[in-house]
């Protein structure tokens, strides 16, 4: 039979889209909508979070929600329904059945712009004998140790008439995982949303929340003077599920599967401090937050033009090793939601400004849980900074598709003998992890010496640049 999906009062479905990278399922974070519900065309229905990266999902077509297929928790294969509206009238081209790519997502993700969202095609379920194409189309969900799913508490799911309190994708996905009520935490994003940090803290506003979500709200005690929530029990249980199964995932695959070595360097990097302290107090930096670490990105970007084996990957199937010659410079960025690593396209093209500002973009991106699977794809060489948190060195794992990882420490006024004195110096020390198959301890060492070379002499950067 015809799919009548033009047809005003026709029941159309909405199934969860490609969103690219060969993703095969999303996890459905939270519910914008509730039955009864009148939507309109790409209002936002749902935020589903894929590999590590939180979407939002714009509605096809506009009219009455009639019924939600999911719970958030729960992991949704392509393909497979999400929703189901009573259909007003069709609009624009997605309505006459064409199937579009979601903005950053899918293989034409890095050719649209992230500001246009377009629609994807609804299918009419009103007619038992519609498009038999679209019936077959959804996968088999992919089953494995980490495939269990958790429902959201009752009390935090939306309800009818309940307006939602405004939080970031991020801040509202980690609420749910430490089970706090949004309710009751203020929000210090823009226009009041609540943010990640804002979670962390916890902090209880004055006002209340509707009735029907007062009598559901967990059990808590809060310290007067402290303004942190804490749990009545002694212990704490947290699903493994969204970013947490995915690193496990990858983290596993990555120790049982690459044999994985490492080394370091302790380095004297005063004349990199100075170098910091004189950019900062130039215009071409007004604005931008310079840091140690856009100095060690341009120094392993150099380094790497000469030791090109370290920007390289292990191909199995071919049984190859594929060296590239171009740099997506990985970032490792610490979030309320997870460990999320996205990565600067073509970073050797940039300039050391242009470094800085893409290292701040990407961290603030991943932080607030707007980092798209196009952000998060396709790196070639990673950065981690552990002295952010005080730590001297690290040997991190290797990023599975990746050769190897550096890892800075901290950076500290340590005694150091400087010209046959013992002098009080700027001090750190930098590690590699690499993959053992395609790179020899001659090459680590190499490649690191020569970035702590360029670290304790920034100005040679300039014969490199």
């Amino acid at each position: 039979m015809e799919n009548r999906q033009d047809a005003p009062g026709a029941v159309l479905e909405f199934r969860l889209p490609d969103l690219g990278e060969g993703l095969t399922d999303a996890e459905l974070v939270s519910w914008a909508v509730a039955v009864g519900d009148t939507v309109r065309l790409n209002q936002t229905i749902a935020e589903v979070e894929t590999a590590k990266a939180v979407v939002s999902l714009p509605c096809p077509f506009t009219g009455r929600v009639v019924e939600l297929l999911a719970q958030p928790g729960d992991t949704i294969p392509v393909g497979a329904p999400l929703i189901r509206v009573e259909h007003e009238q069709a609009s624009g081209p997605d309505a006459a059945g064409h199937t579009s790519v979601l903005v950053g997502y899918g293989p034409e993700g890095e050719a649209v712009s992230r500001r246009r969202r377009p629609a994807v095609a609804p299918r009419d379920v009103s007619h038992p004998g519609g498009d038999g194409a679209a019936e077959t189309a959804a996968p088999e969900p992919v089953s494995g140790p980490f495939d269990d799913t958790i429902q959201e508490p009752e009390h935090m799911r939306p309800k009818i008439g309940v307006t939602r309190a405004a939080a970031t994708p991020g801040a509202r996905k980690l609420a749910r995982e430490l089970g706090i009520d949004l309710w009751f935490v203020a929000g210090s994003g823009p226009g009041g949303a609540v943010t990640v940090d804002d979670v962390r803290g916890a902090v209880p506003v004055s006002q209340s929340r509707p009735a029907e979500q007062a009598e559901a709200a967990p059990p808590t005690i809060t310290e007067p003077d402290a303004g942190v929530v804490r749990p009545t029990t002694r212990e704490a249980r947290t699903p493994i599920s969204g970013i947490r199964k995915r690193t496990a995932a990858a983290m596993l695959t990555s120790a049982h599967t690459i044999p994985q070595a490492g080394t370091f360097v302790t380095l004297d990097c005063t004349a990199s401090m100075e170098l910091l302290d004189h950019l900062r107090s130039t215009t071409s930096f007004a604005g931008l937050t310079l840091t140690p670490l856009a100095l060690v990105a341009k120094a392993v970007l150099a380094a790497l033009t000469e030791f090109p084996g370290m920007n390289s990957c292990w191909d199995e199937a071919n049984q190859e090793i594929v060296t590239k010659h171009y740099v997506n410079l990985g970032i490792a960025v610490a979030t309320g939601r997870g460990l999320l690593v996205p990565n600067i396209k073509e970073a050797q093209t940039l300039s050391l400004r242009d470094l800085t500002r893409e290292i701040g973009w990407l961290a603030d991106t991943a932080r607030s849980g707007a980092a798209t699977p196009t952000d998060l794809r396709g790196g070639t060489f990673t950065i981690t900074n552990v002295g952010v948190f005080g730590v001297d060195a690290g040997m991190p794992l290797v990023n599975p598709g990746e050769a190897a990882i550096l890892c800075l420490g901290s950076i500290r006024k340590r005694p150091w003998v400087f010209r046959d004195e013992l002098a009080v110096r700027w001090v750190t020390t930098l590690g590699v992890s690499f993959d053992h198959r395609m790179i020899d301890g001659e090459l680590a060492a190499r490649f690191l010496t020569t970035t702590a070379g360029l670290m304790e002499d920034p100005l040679t950067l300039l014969s490199r640049v």
